[in-house]
């Protein structure tokens, strides 16, 4: 046997090419991100611009490392989870930290320049009527007129003048004493000077005394209304010389008068100690959240009970009409949760709802579905019944054919009743196979915020809570009536909190699914 090493093979021409081509391509996706990076940057993303940053850090360390290169193909994957699973959920814990909603929305500084934009006339300011004029190239004057009638040209960057006609470009002046034309200016008329939209922020005149347009029929010698203090981080008016000061990203004065807009600052757990120590929150708190779990639980008994028999029924041999029973059960499954949420509503109505109208002729009484709170945590549960038990139907049905029929056959020559042949044998095994779907389903009617919302938006509503609560609210329901009702206005800081609060308990009944999911399968072992 030869001891001679075979030559390498030649690198084809397509192999050659392969580390130019990735180079390129990495050049043509590093010069897109850097783009991206520095626009995010500048209008003050700053998250978003951290999370471009380490995506970018990975796709190139995993095109151009050796040993990380295989896995070039799940790129895409690995930057659409980045930007869509994971950035999402650190930017909504980013935020629950913040005062992030309506009226913060921006940096301090865009906050500081917007602020300082604002003028202000002072005592000694001189106001005016004024003209526009506009040049071909784009650039504006302004004819002024005083109380008096006598008029000015204002160009920007230069002292006032008082041009004659025939002076400085000027024609002759019509009966209201305004230039007709100006050389090298057309004039606007009060459509065109009014609607445009650069006129109100250039300065005419010389700096110190600069006239800027303030109204369609009014220019004035306006001043910065506030200026910024950065070592006490407050802004001061000129006007009167109060001092706002930087309260939780507001500048606020001491009579509680707010700048706007405020800004995105960090506020630390002041959004989750609000949530757990409001008085105002707390008294419909305990009860949201007791009925939330009833809720949930009791669906989820429910539903499993219902759909569970009516599997047990059809998987007895020689059922009649079978195919066709079933047929019918699994419409609900199929209809959109939406419009069937909408048409319950319908029948519901006190009013002019088919099974009102039906038990008022019946019985003399309609139900006050919508007004009584029992009676609609009724209905929510019934409705939620409605829509959930063809889904229990269905994976039950599947889980008691893959019992084996010699588990009841030697249940039976034991002499086991059929109720102690399902609670000994057909339960224990069918929560093997259904388990992680209940804990599922249990998780999904924890936060079925499209039920509550859309049969009656969580009525009826407590008597005497300050914060907007009803008594078939559940915790989702109701953060959203915290966060983004008009009364209280946007609050994405307080929203993204409580949202940390609700991922909590619905991680608790996740892990919670592997303990007992384990439990049932030593149980299933024994049977």
């Amino acid at each position: 046997m030869s001891d001679r090493v075979s030559p390498p093979l030649p690198r084809t021409r397509a192999a050659a090419l392969s580390p130019f081509l990735r180079l390129v391509f990495l050049l043509a996706v590093d010069s897109t991100a850097v783009f991206f990076l520095l626009r995010v940057v500048a209008l003050g993303y700053y998250p978003l611009a951290a999370a471009t940053f380490v995506v970018l850090v990975v796709v190139n360390v995993i095109l151009l490392h050796r040993k990380a290169y295989p896995i070039r193909w799940m790129v895409v994957g690995l930057v659409l989870m980045a930007m869509f699973t994971i950035y999402p959920i650190l930017f909504t814990i980013w935020v629950s930290f913040t005062n992030y909603g309506e009226g913060h929305l921006i940096t301090q500084e865009q906050a500081i320049d917007q602020i300082l934009a604002e003028k202000y006339l002072p005592e000694t300011g001189r106001a005016y009527s004024w003209t526009a004029y506009k040049s071909a190239a784009g650039d504006y004057v302004l004819w002024l007129q005083d109380a008096a009638g006598t008029g000015y040209l204002a160009v920007p960057g230069e002292p006032l003048t008082q041009p004659q006609p025939g002076e400085a470009g000027l024609g002759a002046l019509d009966e209201d004493g305004i230039p007709e034309t100006i050389e090298g200016f057309n004039r606007l008329n009060t459509i065109l000077a009014t609607t445009d939209q650069n006129l109100p922020n250039i300065l005419f005149g010389e700096a110190g005394s600069t006239i800027q347009i303030r109204s369609p029929k009014e220019a004035a010698e306006l001043l910065p209304l506030y200026t910024y203090d950065p070592e006490r981080d407050a802004m001061i008016s000129q006007e009167t010389g109060v001092v706002f000061q930087n309260i939780r990203g507001t500048f606020s004065a001491p009579d509680g008068t707010q700048l706007r807009p405020g800004f995105v600052e960090t506020i630390q757990l002041a959004n989750f100690r609000e949530f757990f120590t409001s008085p105002a929150l707390r008294g419909p708190l305990v009860r949201i959240i007791t009925w939330n779990f009833a809720f949930a639980i009791l669906s989820l008994l429910f539903n499993l009970a219902l759909g569970l028999g009516i599997a047990i029924m059809f998987n007895e041999r020689g059922f009649p009409f079978k195919k066709l029973i079933r047929s019918l059960l699994i419409i609900p499954y199929t209809v959109p949760a939406l419009l069937t949420i909408l048409i319950w509503r319908g029948m519901l109505n006190p009013e002019l709802g088919v099974i009102d109208r039906f038990l008022e002729n019946l019985i003399g009484w309609a139900p006050p579905w919508f007004t009584d709170q029992w009676l609609a945590k009724v209905a929510i549960l019934l409705i939620n019944l409605w829509l959930s038990y063809p889904y229990f139907m269905l994976i039950c049905s599947g889980a008691l054919q893959s019992i084996s029929e010699d588990y009841y056959s030697a249940a039976q020559v034991d002499g086991a009743s059929a109720w102690q042949q399902f609670w000994q044998i057909t339960l224990p095994l069918l929560l093997v196979a259904v388990g992680p779907l209940l804990i599922a389903s249990l998780i999904f009617n924890f936060n079925n915020f499209n039920l509550i919302y859309l049969f009656n938006a969580g009525g009826p509503p407590m008597a005497g809570t300050p914060t907007p609560a009803g008594h078939t609210d559940i915790l989702i329901s109701y953060v959203y009536n915290l966060a983004f009702t008009a009364s209280r206005g946007v609050n994405y800081g307080f929203a993204a909190a409580i949202t940390m609060v609700i991922f909590f308990i619905v991680g608790t009944i996740t892990l919670l699914q592997f303990r007992y999911t384990n439990m049932w399968e030593e149980v299933s072992e024994n049977v």
